[in-house]
């Protein structure tokens, strides 16, 4: 085969022992810098993953990936029928339905809290996937009921918990410009009943968020048959601010279209931005495992000028004696590689199943760190660890080949 004599003598030399056994501890250090990078590699791009795919689904799931709505506030989208059935005709529109949000204050007893409710139109098909499976309990079915005595709503689980609330219980809403009286806007009471307990995983809808049937808030916030929003969901996510543009040609210049991404650009920047600091961070260690691995074939190519000047008398090739030392410098890659791989991904699918690293929802929107790691990840990471071994390689390989045999062999 092949090359195998050059790999058999580097596997040799890093096996053997030797008479300076400074040699072996920078060798096992030079294995260790490879490994711990490469976990730390693996490790931060999981946590990068795993932030941006629990943020990102938590959002889609509560919110929309095209928004429609007034470029000044004003009456609201009074033609929303017309309007919504033009934008599904948009193609890979998956729906466009309305929403109505409006800010109210929740009175529980003791306790009280700003809130934004959004009326949903119950009759479109994609509640049964964006909202139906966050409802934590209760049911959706009792939001139908528009001849209730006592109309229903959907209240956020964070907030409430925040109220102390539970399921069935009955809470005052407090419109604040409810009424116009000829001493000005008077705020109006509404009694209404907790019909379901709704937890996305995303924070800030937990806790502000409460749902009810678009005619029933339109009826309590004495509107016509208007809504403030165009709700849409496109079949390619990443294609938003494409089909945004699309929407916003559609629609006319009364009208802004926004998409997910642009709504959430802090979010999602910071989080490009934290992949690459680590990344550049993290590749440190690596540069530091490669000086070892420099360090470790310089000292070895000294200790083996006896041994060198034997293979080229024996009529060993220089480019043998090359990729000896090449050779060694990439089996050290790749034995601390395949280490840091296991120690990386191990961590990471112990961490995220045992959620091993909390934190404050009120902060960071979610309740633990999501580790996702990748299998894809593991080929350009261990790719860029043998590349960083490969390049320290290169010059003790080549001092390795200006060992002159009978300078060497002298005194021998």
């Amino acid at each position: 085969m092949a090359f195998q004599f050059e790999l058999f003598v580097a596997r040799r030399y890093l096996k053997a022992k030797r008479r300076q056994s400074a040699i072996s501890i920078i060798t096992a250090i030079s294995i260790l810098g490879v490994a711990a990078g490469v976990m730390a590699l693996v490790i931060a791009i999981a946590i990068n993953n795993g932030f941006r795919t629990t943020l990102q689904k938590n959002l889609l799931g509560a919110t929309a990936h095209v928004t429609i709505t007034e470029r000044v506030p004003g009456e609201g989208i009074v033609g929303w029928r017309e309007l919504a059935k033009k934008l599904a005709t948009i193609p890979g529109t998956m729906e466009a339905s309305p929403a109505l949000y409006e800010k109210v204050f929740v009175n529980a007893g003791g306790s009280s809290s700003g809130a934004i409710v959004k009326g949903l139109d119950l009759d479109s098909p994609r509640l049964e996937k964006d909202l139906v499976p966050f409802i934590r309990q209760g049911s959706l079915s009792k939001l139908r009921e528009e001849d209730a005595v006592v109309p229903n709503l959907l209240v956020g689980a964070k907030l409430a918990e925040s109220l102390g609330l539970r399921l069935g219980n009955y809470i005052q809403i407090i419109n604040p410009i409810g009424e116009l009286t000829p001493f000005g806007p008077r705020p109006s009471y509404h009694r209404m009943r907790i019909a379901g307990l709704v937890e996305t995983g995303f924070y800030d809808v937990d806790a502000n968020f409460a749902f009810m049937s678009l005619p029933a808030l339109q009826r309590m916030m004495s509107l016509g048959d208007v809504v403030n929003a165009i709700e849409i969901k496109v079949t390619d996510i990443d294609a938003a601010p494409a089909f945004a543009e699309k929407a916003q040609a559609l629609a006319g210049n009364k009208y802004a279209a926004t998409h997910w991404m642009e709504q959430n650009r802090q979010l999602l920047g910071a989080l490009r931005m934290e992949r690459i600091v680590s990344l550049i961070t993290i590749g440190l260690i690596q540069l530091v495992a490669a000086l070892n691995i420099f360090i470790t074939l310089i000292m070895m190519v000294m200790e083996k000028q006896r041994d060198i000047a034997i293979l080229l008398s024996m009529g060993t090739r220089k480019e043998q004696i090359r990729r000896i030392f090449i050779y060694q410098g990439l089996l050290i890659g790749v034995v601390g590689s395949t280490v840091g791989l296991v120690l990386g991904y191990g961590i990471s699918l112990i961490a995220d199943h045992y959620r091993l690293i909390q934190l404050s929802e009120e902060i960071y929107s979610i309740s633990y760190v999501p580790f996702q790691p990748n299998p894809f990840d593991a080929l350009w990471i261990t790719a860029f660890a043998l590349v960083v071994s490969l390049i320290a390689t290169l010059y003790p390989a080549t001092s390795a080949t200006k060992i002159a045999p009978a300078e060497a062999l002298r005194y021998e």
